[in-house]
């Protein structure tokens, strides 16, 4: 008998600046509650502009956190008292590992298999975003098709757990796993 979750998973993939994250924080928008984890860390002024912009999208009352690995503590820690989390996103997460873990394929799964047991024990509603990168450019270094492959898998892991799967295109949401939310 399978055991009915309390929570719900919601994963928002598409290409760069495909609107991603303005339909995830839409989404998010209509709860009262919410804790927005960012898993970008600052490496140069790009991103830290990039990570400011992103900061000033959001409303001041939601909650956020910056948790380049430990998603799944993150989840447990918030789920109980908050409507939503917001992870934005595993594109950087993915790259996080990589960096954390190297070449250890046993400790990046570990690490992947302990978010997706995290996700399916939520309590509350979870939007997960994520770039879809597979139908871009070959990558030419052997790091960039590791990194290519893993946020891959990553992403399909997650969205065979998820109970809703939207692809963003221009700006547009397609479902491709359960229902569409429309915003506004």
């Amino acid at each position: 008998m399978q055991e009915t979750r309390q929570g719900s998973v919601t994963l928002v993939l598409g290409g760069v600046r495909s609107g991603k994250s303005r339909y995830a924080q839409q989404l998010a928008g209509q709860s009262r509650h919410v804790v927005f984890v960012a898993t970008a860390r600052v490496t140069d002024e790009e991103m830290r502009a990039k990570i400011e912009r992103h900061r000033e999208d959001r409303p001041k009352e939601w909650l956020t956190i910056e948790e380049p690995l430990n998603l799944p503590t993150v989840l447990t820690k918030h789920d109980v008292d908050n409507d939503v989390v917001v992870v934005d996103c595993l594109t950087v997460y993915a790259a996080n590992l990589l960096e954390a873990e190297g070449e250890d394929r046993d400790a990046v799964e570990r690490r992947v298999q302990t978010l997706c047991d995290a996700l399916q024990a939520v309590n509350c509603r979870v939007i997960v975003v994520s770039n879809e990168v597979g139908s871009g450019v070959h990558p030419v270094s052997p790091l960039g098709r590791t990194y290519r492959d893993l946020l891959g898998e990553i992403n399909q892991r997650v969205a065979s757990i998820a109970d809703d799967v939207v692809l963003m295109v221009a700006g547009l949401p397609l479902a491709l796993k359960g229902h569409l939310e429309v915003t506004q």
